[in-house]
This record gives structure tokens, sequence and C-alpha cells, in this order.
């Protein structure tokens, strides 16, 4: 059966302004992440 991903911290995007959810990968690094991709990141203000 499927992970069931409830209650996953969000953030907002500072470049698209959507929400975005935890990912495993920003596991150690979640306080320093602002973007939802690096398409984003890439295209900060």
């Amino acid at each position: 059966m499927a992970h069931k991903k409830t209650n996953l911290p969000e953030k907002i995007c500072l470049t698209c302004g959507l929400p975005f959810s935890w990912r495993k990968k920003w596991e150690k690094n979640w306080d320093n992440v602002k973007y939802c991709s690096e398409k984003c990141r890439r295209n900060k203000k």
C-alpha cells in the first residue's frame, strides 16, 4: 500500500506563490528551502 502523505509541512514558493509540501530530499535542509522547484529557484526575482 502506498505511503500516505498527510500533515506534511508546507511553504509558499517565493517565485510563483504556490504552496509546496515537504519532500524527503529536503529533510536536512527544510529551513533553507524557499522555492518549489529548480525552475523557480533559477527565475527568482
